[in-house]
């Protein structure tokens, strides 16, 4: 499969796009979970709304699957014998419209994930069966050398927030708004990474 050419995308069509995307290819199936992928993504984003959460880990709730749309290698399923790197596919989509802190958290949501299984031994049971299978493919637990490197990251605390997030939308009953609910909060994103404010 080729790699897609986003060469078009500007400050004045991202936010359309993502919007587009979640609209297109939001039903698909998330990783043999009970939720769509835009319901996972728009639950993360919910549930951090609602808990009063910033908007920075609002927003990288909200995009930090995308990438699962953006891949050249497709999507995710359980019968993956290796990883498709859905995060940095992602992140290098949003890289040009984004500040550093959302691609973060779309870039590290996987690595926090081995990383809180390597040190928050709890942590492991919250997982579902595909996020085990997916995080056999990532590496598993991080080793203690890539934890004391991870912990180096200046927006760790959001990234590990978006982590905590992502397991938590994963609930078939939960009802949530669309993603034009958000669209303007990650036009102000967009905008305030270019430097100026509405």
């Amino acid at each position: 499969m080729s790699k897609p050419d986003y060469s078009d995308l500007s400050r004045d069509n991202i936010v359309a796009f993502l919007g587009d995307i979640f609209e297109r290819c939001g039903d698909e199936e998330y990783l043999g979970e009970p939720v769509t992928m835009a319901q996972h993504m728009l639950q993360g984003a919910t549930l951090a709304e609602q808990n009063g959460l910033d908007e920075e880990v609002i927003v990288g709730a909200l995009l930090h699957d995308i990438g699962h749309f953006t891949s050249e290698f497709g999507t995710f399923s359980m019968d993956d014998t290796e990883d498709r790197y859905h995060e940095e596919a992602g992140a290098e989509v949003l890289s040009r419209f984004f500040p550093t802190v959302i691609t973060d958290c779309v870039r590290y949501h996987v690595a926090a994930k081995r990383y809180l299984c390597a040190t928050k031994p709890d942590y492991f049971k919250r997982l579902s069966e595909a996020s085990v299978h997916s995080l056999n493919l990532q590496g598993g637990p991080m080793t203690a050398e890539e934890v004391a490197e991870f912990e180096k990251n200046p927006n760790l605390k959001k990234i590990i927030q978006v982590r905590y997030l992502d397991e938590a939308g994963k609930q078939p009953e939960m009802e949530t708004p669309d993603f034009w609910h958000f669209a303007p909060m990650v036009q102000r994103i967009v905008d305030k990474h270019f430097g100026e404010t509405p």
